[in-house]
């Protein structure tokens, strides 16, 4: 038996202004766009790992109002959990983030367990951390 994951959301206010952090600061690709009900999801994924996607999705999109609203206020507060990424260059990932405007939280250093990493705000004020594995 195999396992793996096939998805995840994030939650964001405005998938467009996001799209500015994971599509053009990350490097993700779009591999869907979906309006239904007035709100939208879009799919980004990777080249590196094709059968991972990661959906953008509003609070309220396919949710009864009290969760949209409870969930949007969890991501006003920025206590979603945060999304970690990895990448084999850390420095030229961390530049290419940094010059998108994106709110820097820590740049890159060695942690005490082994990867360095580095992790920014996207626009929504999800964390986001990058890592790239402890050299052998």
């Amino acid at each position: 038996m195999s396992i793996s994951l096939q998805y995840c959301h994030v939650t964001v206010n405005d998938p467009d202004e996001s799209l500015g952090f994971y599509r053009d600061a990350l490097g993700l690709e779009v591999r869907n766009d979906v309006a239904s009900d007035g709100f939208r999801w879009v799919t980004l994924g990777s080249a590196a790992q094709p059968g991972l996607e990661i959906v953008l999705s509003e609070p309220h999109a396919g949710r009864p109002q009290a969760d949209g609203d409870a969930l949007q206020e969890l991501l006003t507060k920025g206590v979603l959990p945060m999304i970690v990424f990895s990448t084999d260059d850390l420095d030229t990932t961390f530049e290419r983030v940094r010059a998108s405007g994106a709110e820097v939280l820590q740049e890159p250093i060695e942690q005490p367990w082994g990867p360095r990493d580095c992790a920014f705000r996207d626009p929504s004020g999800n964390m986001v951390r990058i890592s790239q594995a402890a050299k052998a």
